[in-house]
């Protein structure tokens, strides 16, 4: 079992404007299992991107660890992909070059990358796609290329930083139910930041609520999967755990 822990986990820098090192994360211990999909809410500033951007590697923590499956995490690795909230795919690839990026960077031969590509994007709908450039989609086409990017490349843990904020509302539901059924299938570590509490609560087994750098709050999301709009919106069970999280988040 490859399970994620965060250890006491703290990260301070300096502020030049204000004069002085502020503290974005204090005291964060988390466990994350194999397989489980994790949300991080709060308000603005309250270090969610801070934590994910050092479980990826990309800043080094200032005091505490990041453990995968026991060893410490001290950098980038091919284990953790990343999906951000900008689509960031190669302008000048195809969407199947896209995909296949990952695996051509792990040293496998075109037809090998190309066999993989083409089996992610027939799991989110987009073969179709496979020769088109990336201008030539819409922005929740060219998000859903950049999810299977990432998991075309096998990661253990996938980090998301609201990679769905920059699209409209009913793409990002079609996208929100679409990356269920994709985890389900393929049952990925996932840990996906958010502001939106209901989206945290559709997506994840267990919500986290941060406050000031520190966790007020994990909640256990008991909603059976697969997870669908139509059937959740008038969900009694879901509206009570959507407004616990969200007073959560106020009172943050």
């Amino acid at each position: 079992m490859k399970n994620l822990s965060l250890n006491h986990l703290s990260k301070t820098y300096f502020d030049p404007y204000a004069g002085k090192h502020v503290t974005a994360v204090s005291d964060v211990s988390l466990s994350v299992n194999q397989g489980e999909f994790v949300a991080i809410v709060g308000p603005s500033g309250c270090g969610k991107t801070t934590i994910l951007n050092m479980i990826a590697g990309f800043l080094p923590v200032s005091g505490g660890e990041i453990l995968l499956d026991g060893q410490p995490v001290s950098g980038p690795g091919s284990e953790r992909g990343v999906v951000f909230q900008s689509f960031a795919l190669f302008p000048w690839k195809t969407v199947l070059d896209n995909v296949g990026f990952g695996p051509k960077m792990r040293g496998l031969s075109k037809p090998e990358c190309d066999r993989i590509a083409r089996e992610y994007l027939e799991l989110a709908g987009l073969a179709n796609a496979a020769e088109r450039y990336p201008n030539e989609l819409s922005g929740g086409m060219q998000q859903r290329v950049g999810v299977v990017r990432a998991l075309a490349n096998n990661p253990e843990v996938l980090l998301m930083d609201e990679p769905f904020a920059s699209v409209d509302a009913q793409t990002r539901m079609t996208l929100q139910e679409e990356l269920t059924r994709i985890w389900q299938e393929r049952r990925p570590t996932i840990i996906f930041i958010t502001h939106d509490v209901s989206e945290a609560v559709f997506l994840a087994d267990r919500v986290v609520v941060l406050s000031k750098g520190l966790v007020l709050k994990e909640l256990n999301i008991d909603l059976p999967r697969p997870r669908v709009w139509d059937a959740l919106m008038e969900d009694d069970a879901f509206k009570a755990m959507s407004a616990q999280v969200l007073q959560l988040v106020r009172s943050a």
